[in-house]
Formats: C-alpha cells, structure tokens, sequence
C-alpha cells in the first residue's frame, strides 16, 4: 500500500510543478512560506527525490514479503499434502495414478506460488489505488471526479462475468495437465517395456494427444482472458476523454486552476489504466483457484487406516500374531478371506504356500495394516491391530517384498534406510547376513556403489539381497519374506537358505515361498488355497501326506508336470 501510494505521487509532483510555473507567488508551495518560484522548484525536487527513494525502498520491501510468503505458503501446502497422502491407505495409491498426485503436489502447489507472487499484491495496490485517487479527484473537483469514476462499474462488472466463464475453463486446463503428467510419469517409469516392444512411436503418438488435449483447454482460456484487457480499454478511453473534456472546460472557465486540471488528467490515466491489468491477475487467481480445488480435495480426502491410541514397546515385542475369523475382499473383488483363523507363534517359522491368487500376499498386507479385515480381528501378542500406533506396529515388523524397491543413492544409503544412524559396522553386519558383503567387496565403489533409479543398475537378485540386508538391519521382532527368492538363481537361493537360519533366530518370521525348497526346514507351513488353509504340517509330513503340497512338491521337483498339478489344483 505504501508502495502505491508514493508511487501515486508524480501526477501530483507534475501539477505542482505545473502551477510554479503558471503561478509562481501565487502557487500552493507559495502558501507554505516559499515565495521565490526558484526556491519552490528547488523544494519540489528534493520533495520528489525522497517520494521517488521511499517508492523504490517500498517496492523492494514489497518485492521481498511477497515473494517469500509465496515461497512459504508453497512450501508448507506442498508438505501438508505429501504428509497427508503419505498417511493414506495402500488401496488410494492402487487406485489413483502417480502422475497425477505428481501434478497436483507440484504444478498445482505452483499455480498457487505464482498467483501469491504477484496476483494477490496486485489486487491490492489496485484497491490503494481507487481509494487514493477517489480522495483526491473528489478533493480538487467533485464534477470531474462522478465523470472518472462512471466507467468503474462496467468494469467490475465485466470482471465478475469474466472470472466466472474463465472459473470453468481452467478447472479443464488443470484436469488435462493432469492426465498428461499422469501417462508421462508410466511412460517414464516403463521406459525397458516401451522399447522392448518397439512402441516408442506409439507412445509419443499417445503423448501428443494428451498434449495436444493441454493446449487446447489452455487456447479456449487464453482466448477468452486475451479479450478482456481491450474490452476494458474502450471503458478507459470513454472515462480518460470525458474527463479531458469536463475538466478542460472547466479550467478554460476559470472554474479550475491548471495546476489540479493536469493532476486530474495525470491521475484519470493512473486511476484507470490499472485496470487493464486486472484481467492478468483474475487469470492468475483462477488459475490459482482451480489448482487450490484440487490441493484441498486431495488434502480433504480421509483415511481409511487410521492410527490407534495404544503404544506398543518394541523391545517388549515377542512376536505372536494371530487371524481371528478374519473377513476381507479388495474394492470390486469377490471375498478373498471368509472367515480365516491362523496363529503364528512367537519366535518360530512359519511358511505360506499355495497357488497364484490364493491370499498369500494379501496375508501380509493384513498384518502390516496396509487393509484392515471387513469382519474379525487381527493381533499381535493378543494387541488388536487397530488399536496400535501404526509407526510402532510396523516398526515392528521387517518387510521383504517380491516388489523390491531401492531409492536412488549408496548400497549403503539402502541398507540403511530404516535405520539412518547405522554404523558401517552395523550395515557391513547386516549384508554378511544376506551374503552380499563378498559381492559388494568386488564393486569398484563398494557399498558407496550408486544403485540408480528404483535400483535399475542391480540385477533383480542383488536387489533382494540388498531389500533383505536392510530388513536385518531393522533387527524387527516379526520379519516377513515374501516372495523374497523369486527373482533369485539358485546360488543366491542357496545363499539366502543358509542365511535364512541366521536371519530368522530369536524372531516371528513369515515366509511367503513359491519356491519350496526354500521352506523345507520351516517350524510350519500352512497350504492356502482360494482364502483357506488345506493343510498344515511339517515338510516331510506334508510330502508323506500326498495332499496338494505334495503336488505342488512333485511339479518342482521334476517328478510330475505342471498340468497333472494343475488339473489336481
């Protein structure tokens, strides 16, 4: 406001100066004590010098809060919906597109930054502006000033009308940009798929139409905000020339002296021609409007996970999970689980097996609360799992996914991700019990060995063991494997047997296994078939039983074919 205010100043600097000249002893300066016209142009120009000096200070100062609270405010809404989308449940980020949150926690946070950066300071010395020349056009001529001011509510007006029918378009601009940052995104992230099948044309074929969708909804926005600043200057013109005309004649009547008609020339022009501007900052705002719609619909949206209040130490942990009449099925799905019952004693192992699509993995995202059950109730150490903190139940437990996923940086950096103030020695320990410590030995950077994007410089075994390396060093009571050796060949898969002792001593462990020679030695395997368990045994036992492991026995071992198990399935 200050900054409007003295940069208001000159038209009125002119006008005096203006009236020195025309009336010299005369003048309005003449009246403060300066008679010699000399001498008043003199106090005019130091007068206009620190008029000029404190307009530049304000708009540095103006500059600096602006832009900073736009960098803040950014900031801070960009952090408020990543914390808030990290806290929803795994079913959102199933259902919903990365690319797409990717627009809104960035270029919609953006849209925002640039509306604050410049749109909302502009609103503001618009409104310094009317209000000042208001009281000044009124103070030096009354006439003058209903004349100047006639056009302003066509204006406002046509603004309204404007911001409304633009409100719909862009809320299209910011919808199109999301579908075309959501394909870029898998199209990124499947880039091996894409060139394998020799799609590359295609794709960027598809590209272009998601593109071509963008700049079409941005051409019928930039069409419509395009014509508004012509629109407003014909208002200008009809308010500039009416009060060149009413105040001209009223100066040639005497009516007014020369000194306040150029004033109200000067000022017409600073009072009015602002206005031209309005349409960029209403662009702005609704630009800003539509990507804040779709920040807050996305901060707004629940969770269906929500933490409970009881804590749960870890070090008391012992570790004994237990499924009581456990009902779930995924959103479309027909019921996975209609009543399950499993117990999975405290410092033992216990192995799942079963065929594709038997609930194996849904097991383990039931216990990691990644889904709550429909029906019945999941514990740990006789705790429901929905009455726990959710960070200290899953502290508890340790997870080898078959979907590794490694950030980019170090070995080392992955190692020890869930403990970050790990020692060397510590993640040294944990990767002599994944055996993997030979192998990272012979890299020319070691453990400081960049593994690259999602791991993509690790072959998929090298992965596992560095997924299973850091879950050692989480050093979790409850640990689950699953699927940890499917991307492995059989010396890793040897490798982790061996290990697998060491691994699971003095902890639950869970493993999940297609591959049975991994589980031989297990303190129980349950046998899952379309959500139940069939059978339940030792390995040995469950061979001797001929019952559907033993099938599943047969198939990998050579001694039947795939589709006499099958067909037996």
């Amino acid at each position: 406001m200050l900054n409007k205010l003295f940069d208001l100043a000159p038209p009125l600097l002119i006008g005096t100066a203006v009236a020195i000249v025309a009336d010299r002893e005369d003048s309005f300066v003449a009246k403060l004590g300066i008679t010699d016209p000399a001498q008043q142009l003199t106090w005019l120009a130091v007068v206009t010098a620190i008029i000029w000096i404190a307009e530049s200070g304000f708009e540095f100062l103006q500059k600096i809060v602006w832009r900073n609270l736009a960098q803040t405010v950014q900031h801070e809404l960009r952090l408020d919906a990543y914390r808030h989308v990290q806290g929803l449940e795994l079913a959102f980020f199933e259902d919903e597109n990365s690319g797409e949150l990717m627009s809104v926690m960035n270029d919609d946070v953006n849209q925002l930054e640039r509306f604050l950066d410049g749109g909302a300071n502009s609103l503001i010395q618009l409104a310094t502006t009317v209000i000042a020349v208001g009281a000044i056009f009124f103070w030096l001529s009354p006439e003058v000033a209903w004349v100047a001011f006639l056009p302003m509510p066509f204006i406002i007006w046509g603004s309204i009308l404007y911001q409304r029918k633009l409100q719909a378009r862009y809320v299209t601009v910011r919808q199109s940009v999301g579908a075309l940052n959501a394909d870029l995104a898998g199209n990124l992230g499947g880039i091996a798929t894409i060139k394998s099948y020799a799609r590359e044309n295609a794709e960027a074929g598809r590209i272009e139409g998601r593109s071509n969708a963008y700049r079409t909804s941005n051409r019928a926005a930039i069409t419509l905000s395009s014509a508004f600043s012509p629109l407003i200057r014909m208002f200008i013109l009809a308010g500039f020339t009416a009060t060149l005309l009413i105040g001209g004649r009223l100066a040639l009547n005497g009516e007014l002296d020369v000194g306040s008609f150029s004033v109200l020339v000067f000022m017409t022009q600073r009072l009015l021609w602002p206005l031209t501007g309005l349409g960029e900052t209403l662009d702005l705002y609704q630009r800003a409007m539509a990507s804040t719609t779709r920040i807050l619909d996305l901060v707004d949206r629940p969770s269906k996970i929500t933490s409970g209040p009881e804590a749960l130490e870890l070090a008391q942990v012992k570790g004994e999970l237990g499924m009581e009449a456990v009902e779930f099925a995924y959103t479309g799905h027909p019921p996975l689980f209609g009543g399950l019952n499993l117990t999975f004693p405290a410092r033992s192992t216990t192995a799942i097996v079963g065929a594709t699509g038997s609930g194996k993995s849904s097991i383990t995202k039931l216990l990691l609360r990644f889904y709550d059950p429909s029906k019945g109730k999941i514990t740990i150490d006789g705790h429901d799992l929905r009455d726990l903190k959710l960070e200290d139940l899953r502290r508890a437990i340790g997870l080898v996914s078959q979907e590794v996923f490694l950030f980019h940086g170090t070995i080392a950096e992955n190692i020890a991700y869930a403990r970050p103030d790990a020692s060397d020695a510590d993640i040294r320990a944990a990767a002599e019990a994944a055996e993997i410590d030979e192998w990272i030995d012979t890299l020319p950077d070691g453990y400081a060995t960049i593994v690259g994007e999602r791991g993509q410089k690790l072959s998929g075994g090298q992965r596992q063991r560095v997924s299973i390396a850091r879950a050692v060093l989480k050093d979790p009571p409850v640990l689950i494997l699953d699927e940890a050796t499917s991307a492995v060949d059989n010396e890793t898969e040897a490798a982790i047997q061996r290990s697998m002792e060491h691994i699971a001593k003095d902890r639950t462990t869970i493993v999940i296994a297609h591959r049975l020679s991994t589980i031989r030695n297990a303190d129980m395997i349950l046998v899952l078939n379309a959500g139940e368990v069939v059978e339940r045994g030792l390995h040995d036992d469950l061979v001797a039983q001929g019952g559907l492991y033993a099938q599943l026995w047969s198939v990998q071992t050579g001694e039947r074919s795939g589709a006499a198990a099958g067909s037996a399935r």
